[in-house]
């Protein structure tokens, strides 16, 4: 076990969750509760990580000065430590997130990325490694020059200090437009891939997500293949050793469940568990946030402060 902190490198975003009842009315009103909150991959997961998994968590992430003080008291509210740079040019991302209110509870973005993926080697400082354990990086930096350039950069520089480094691949639509070739070549050197079922299979060709987290692991030591309601399985050299359940939950929102796992899978590590009761810790995780509105874990300081109403809003 490493003693030190989780550093995560990633996106910062602003949600704009609309809650609505399928179908939507194409054309004209379709009624919906409509809330804007704190979000974003890389900073859901150091949320998570610090407040479920009571891990110390930092954030590299770039947003706008429009809205960058809000975002950093957001972090420091989920026990983060932001180092946010702020870009003068372009405003924060944004991502609307309708989300049907039926059973599934499943969501559709619409992503208008801003300054999330101007990240660029500049910003990074091999300082940002002092006294880190683990180096988490979003996927979403790999979707524009800039922030891929920025992910070369910090994963060589962990590489150099002997930090194990993460990627959850982020979203299987982008993933199409960079192309699995290429994203393959660009994770190289990466010790544990966090990919959802359809990044899983969209990464290998296989239909089933077993034998993709399985010939997933022939590449990167460590695969953890994250399957929402059917839990998560663990792959290592060619083989899935582990098939860890999901715990029950009547979802309300999905936005950031598989953060959620994230940040708790790596914060148990960082406290020296198995992979398989780290994924277990992320399982519990994931059920929690599906109950309730955003990506966040819930921080009754920051509620209050904001306005936002209850956790179970």
């Amino acid at each position: 076990m490493r003693s030190g902190a989780l550093l995560v490198v990633g996106d910062v975003v602003t949600d704009v969750v609309a809650r609505y009842r399928g179908p939507l009315a194409v054309g004209t009103d379709t009624a919906a509760s409509v809330r804007r909150v704190p979000g974003g991959a890389g900073a859901n997961v150091a949320c998570w990580a610090a407040r479920r998994g009571g891990a110390e968590a930092r954030l590299l992430g770039r947003v706008g000065a429009d809205a960058a003080a809000w975002h950093e008291r957001a972090l420091a509210a989920c026990g983060v430590r932001p180092c946010l740079v702020v870009d003068e040019q372009a405003p924060t991302g944004t991502v609307i997130c309708l989300v049907d209110t039926g059973a599934s509870a499943e969501r559709t973005f619409l992503t208008d990325s801003g300054a999330t993926l101007r990240l660029e080697p500049a910003d990074w400082s091999d300082a940002l490694l002092d006294c880190v354990a683990r180096l988490h990086l979003s996927g979403y930096l790999l979707f524009s020059e800039p922030s891929r350039a920025l992910a070369a950069v910090a994963l060589k520089a962990a590489r150099a200090r002997g930090v194990p480094v993460s990627l959850d691949p982020a979203s299987a639509g982008f993933l199409v437009e960079l192309g699995v070739d290429r994203f393959l070549e660009l994770v190289d050197g990466v010790d544990v891939l966090l990919p959802s079922r359809d990044e899983a299979c969209l990464l290998t060709g296989l239909p089933d997500v077993a034998a993709a987290a399985a010939e997933l692991s022939r590449r990167i030591p460590l695969v953890v293949a994250k399957q929402g309601a059917d839990g998560a399985l663990v792959a290592r050299c060619g083989t899935v050793r582990a098939r860890v359940p999901a715990v029950p939950a009547t979802p309300r929102d999905t936005t950031g469940a598989g953060d959620a796992f994230t940040g708790a899978f790596l914060a148990a590590l960082l406290k020296g568990a198995t992979p398989e009761d780290a994924a277990a810790q992320g399982c519990r995780a994931g059920a929690l946030a599906v109950r309730r509105l955003g990506g966040r874990p819930p921080s009754e300081e920051w509620t209050s402060a904001e306005g936002w109403g209850s956790a179970q809003e």
